[in-house]
């Protein structure tokens, strides 16, 4: 008797999951680098939305109401001018956000051409680059900020630049390392042995493969422009009155912490929730990133 073969149709292969896909996954597990992400997208949607959603002008004057305590109208008081501390919150976050925007992205236009070369080609190019970087970090930060706002003058343009040049060596020496390390791959020597040239290696094969640790920096620079342009603002070189700035607000707060303490809490407490944010977002983001919590191993769905 002849048995007919029976015909198995096989089982779907499962595609192999992508990094990008195991990243996604790994930090949503992180709930709060979660919590903070969420919150990260109600502050940049309060920046761009504060002219709308702000109750009061910001720097609209109304001495009858001044130094009012929270209450209905007014929930986070009135400051010694008789303006209104929520909507200068609101609007001190626009210039906050776009104040990080812009000192990272001047920092990484400037560091990853300086990062990249000192990586790739070492060498003399490697010691002059990194001889500048070292000049520059032997400074204290925020010293080195006050001194160019010294010699550029207190506006806001300059505190950008001011930070964005401050943050440019830890950039560039990131960079570098990973470079290092990446310019050693087989991918880089084929792509040499077939005639490639530096700057398409550079560009197309090292670039995308060095970008994780830049964009846990770039978290860790947004914070701390945040903070620098508090600091700066508070000592009177930064964002220039009338207009809103937590930091500027802080230090004309300050002087009234007996009397009435919502002038300097309320500028705080946007600095702190924001950094920390922020920070455990980056936090995050290094933790899914990180190449070596990979596994050959396909996470379970």
């Amino acid at each position: 008797m002849e048995v007919s073969a029976v015909r198995v149709k096989p089982l779907p292969m499962r595609p192999e999951q992508s990094h990008l896909t195991l990243a996604i996954r790994r930090f949503r597990r992180n709930r709060l680098a979660v919590l903070s992400s969420l919150f990260i997208v109600v502050y940049v949607v309060v920046a761009f939305l504060a002219p709308v959603i702000a109750p009061y002008d910001p720097i609209a004057q109304e001495l009858d109401n001044a130094l009012q305590p929270p209450n209905a109208l007014h929930w986070f008081g009135t400051d010694y001018f008789g303006r209104d501390i929520l909507s200068r919150v609101l609007h001190g976050a626009r210039v906050s956000m776009f104040v990080g925007l812009i000192v990272v992205g001047v920092a990484l236009v400037t560091s990853v051409p300086i990062g990249l070369a000192s990586g790739y080609f070492v060498g003399w190019v490697d010691n002059i680059l990194m001889r500048i970087m070292d000049a520059i970090l032997s400074f204290p930060p925020i010293l080195l900020a006050i001194a160019l706002m010294g010699a550029l003058g207190p506006d806001i343009q300059n505190v950008m630049l001011a930070l964005g040049l401050v943050q440019l060596p830890r950039f560039a020496r990131l960079l570098r390392s990973s470079v290092l390390s990446a310019k050693e791959n087989l991918y880089v020597e084929a792509a040499r042995s077939i005639g490639a040239r530096d700057l398409r290696i550079l560009v197309v094969h090292i670039l995308p493969n060095v970008v994780a640790p830049i964009v846990v920096q770039a978290t860790v620079a947004f914070a701390n422009a945040i903070i620098s342009e508090a600091s700066l603002s508070f000592l009177g070189l930064g964002v220039q009155p009338p207009t809103p700035s937590w930091g500027r607000d802080l230090s004309e707060g300050h002087r009234y912490l007996e009397g009435a303490p919502w002038l300097a809490v309320f500028p705080t407490l946007a600095i702190m929730v924001s950094v920390l944010s922020i920070n455990f977002v980056g936090d995050g983001l290094r933790d899914a990133l990180d190449p070596h919590l990979r596994t050959g191993v396909t996470e379970a769905r």
